[in-house]
């Protein structure tokens, strides 16, 4: 849905960023501002600030910054709609929702309402689960044999449900409400309409959403019996394909740990949590989706799939290369961690310690890997026959990479594998010749080369990847770079001179329009998030089609320590100038023979030239 901007902007003068932001963090007041330990980065000493007056947090450590929309979608891992949705309740305003019909938008009123009265009823029930919980020592006793303390179990909300048929009667005074089968909780008989609780004698693992509202349960049995695990049914609130147990739990220990562990069982996150491991996160006995990949690198750009190491976890490990590919992206991690076949995560921490543990974690496999044995499973790759079958089989695996240095690097590897030259393997895929290597970019086509100075590594490009769905990918230019700089890191727009407005509102094309529109959008509403701003560029399709591209293209990353880019912002800018220049002093020379006063005017530019170069030896070169 479409949010109008005019919207977007009552609410956040309605909202309070300080608010919002203690609802997560624990923040205290620090003079004009509030501070506290980042949540988006580990470390001991505060450095994380919230502006009261400009309703901003900051984080000096890593960086991170942005208003109360940003932190929702950076912590909680909300989307855009979804955060705007979430502080719209929290401040009483109603979304507008124009673009749908009447119909449509009775509908979603109807069901915003019934998930929040589902996730009341969860919420209830989970609470009885614990306080019987406390009543219970048969299910204490399995906890503590588990080697769970009474924190890990608070912290995760475990309970219990005991045995008998309808021991949810006694919390809910109409055991008829439809809500309680609406929400799982209740089972109706189809023959005589009976009715009775779903789950009984199982401790109960409360499953979060990233808001932390209980959104369903998983319950498992004591001894043997079968379902060893029994989760909710899909509901309104809750679907397996999307949710993941212990993200709401992980959050924080995701950015300290600075990857996620996926394992396949609920016991396994809580056990790993307890040991030091609190980056877990189960699937809810389903393979791995695209959505639960999708979710996770909201919050980290590092993943570990941790699978048994029989048939079955091989089985499981391929269905997560698949779900992973589309989103491997150059500035991602995924890596795929095989344990011995008599273990699964949580009974190998207590064989063999956290120490073995985590030295099996770094020895995962990459994806780079893990495909390319994937590719060759079955296959004799002595024979020709057989590398022609990896071949076939790698195919849809590299197609479904985006387009990047690891896609181009892996074609490589496969053509090696299957001893073909890479330009025959592309011919033989029938990728059009652009998607073979390309030879190294001409510097006279403005494009940025490759450089020893680390400063530039972020943006380095002396390729063509290949664009496996379309055209060539075009050199990246020096305006591409400035405006992905720009398009991250809104508050270097503070730093911006007359004359670095002057140059680059004056881009030919996409370029000019979208500095254009940028330094409009800063004068009147400040400093904003890439995700507020993508928001905004909906209703500027001339702009957003570049800004699109630029942020989310193989080279879009522009993470590093903020000096350096700010430092390459103002030499990517000062060679802009020195361009313009250039060609302005050619102009002057041209019309002096005309015009006296112009040899004056080629001699200021010249100065002005020279002076810029002098100040940074690499301008010349």
């Amino acid at each position: 849905m479409s949010i109008p901007q005019s919207f977007i902007q009552e609410l956040l003068a309605r909202t309070d960023v300080v608010e919002v932001v203690g609802r997560y963090v624990q923040i205290k007041k620090s003079g004009a501002n509030f501070s506290g330990l980042c949540p988006f980065h580990s470390e001991k000493s505060p450095s994380f600030t919230v502006s009261p007056s400009k309703q901003f947090y900051h984080c000096f450590g890593c960086g991170a910054n942005g208003n109360a929309i940003g932190f929702l979608m950076e912590h909680a891992g909300l989307g855009f709609v979804e955060a705007v949705k979430d502080l719209a309740q929290q401040a009483g305003l109603q979304v507008p929702e124009d673009d749908l019909p009447p119909e449509e938008r009775e509908r979603a009123a109807r069901q915003r309402q019934q998930q929040a009265t589902l996730t009341d009823v969860l919420e209830k029930a989970a609470a009885a689960y614990r306080r019987q919980l406390r009543l219970s020592d048969k299910a204490k006793d399995y906890l503590k044999g588990r080697g769970l303390t009474g924190e890990i179990a608070r912290a995760f909300g475990l309970g219990y449900a005991p045995e008998g048929w309808r021991h949810l009667a006694s919390v809910f005074p109409d055991y008829d409400d439809p809500l309680l089968a609406e929400s799982g909780l209740v089972i109706v008989h189809d023959d005589d309409g009976k009715r009775y609780d779903r789950f009984r004698d199982r401790v109960m693992f409360p499953i979060r959403s990233v808001k932390g509202e209980c959104i369903g349960f998983g319950g498992r049995v004591f001894g043997d019996e079968k379902p060893k695990y029994l989760n909710s049914p899909e509901t309104p609130v809750f679907s397996k394909g999307r949710e993941l147990y212990g993200l709401f739990e992980a959050r924080t220990a995701l950015r300290e740990h600075g990857y996620a562990l996926v394992t396949e069982g609920y016991m396994d996150v809580v056990a790993l949590a307890q040991l030091g491991f609190a980056n877990a996160v189960a699937t809810l006995g389903t393979a791995c989706t695209p959505e639960h990949v999708q979710k996770l690198f909201r919050f980290t750009s590092a993943i570990v799939f941790s699978f048994d190491g029989d048939g079955a976890g091989r089985r499981a490990a391929r269905k997560a290369l698949d779900s992973a590919l589309p989103f491997a992206s150059d500035t991602r991690s995924v890596k795929f961690l095989f344990l011995p076949p008599e273990h699964d995560p949580d009974s190998f921490i207590r064989a063999h310690g956290p120490e073995s543990f985590a030295r099996f974690v770094g020895d995962a496999v990459p994806l780079s890997r893990f495909l390319l044995d994937a590719a060759a499973e079955d296959c004799d790759l002595g024979t020709a026959e057989g590398r022609a079958h990896m071949a076939s089989n790698a195919r849809p695996l590299w197609t479904a990479l985006p387009e990047g240095a690891l896609a181009r690097q892996l074609l490589a590897d496969i053509a090696a594998q299957a001893q073909l030259g890479v330009h025959e393997l592309s011919e033989l895929w029938g990728l059009a010749p652009a998607h073979a290597p390309q030879k190294r970019l001409d510097y006279q086509n403005n494009s940025y080369q490759r450089s020893s100075d680390k400063r530039y590594g972020h943006f380095s490009s002396d390729y063509a990847a290949p664009a496996r769905r379309g055209a060539r990918t075009p050199p990246v230019s020096r305006a591409d770079h400035a405006a992905r700089l720009l398009l991250s890191h809104m508050d270097f727009m503070e730093e911006l001179s007359q004359e670095d407005h002057a140059l680059l509102c004056a881009l030919e094309g996409p370029h000019g329009l979208l500095f254009v529109w940028l330094e409009r959008w800063f004068h009147e509403h400040g400093v904003q998030s890439w995700a507020v701003l993508r928001e905004a560029l909906r209703e500027q399709p001339d702009c957003e089609t570049l800004a699109l591209r630029l942020m989310t293209g193989a080279h879009a990353q522009t993470e590093g320590d903020l000096r350096d880019l700010r430092a390459e912002l103002r030499d990517l800018l000062d060679r802009m100038l020195v361009e313009q220049l250039k060609a302005q002093e050619t102009e002057a020379i041209a019309a002096a023979r005309t015009d006296p006063a112009a040899l004056e005017r080629y001699r200021a530019l010249q100065q002005r030239r020279l002076a810029l170069e002098a100040a940074g030896t690499r301008l010349a070169s």
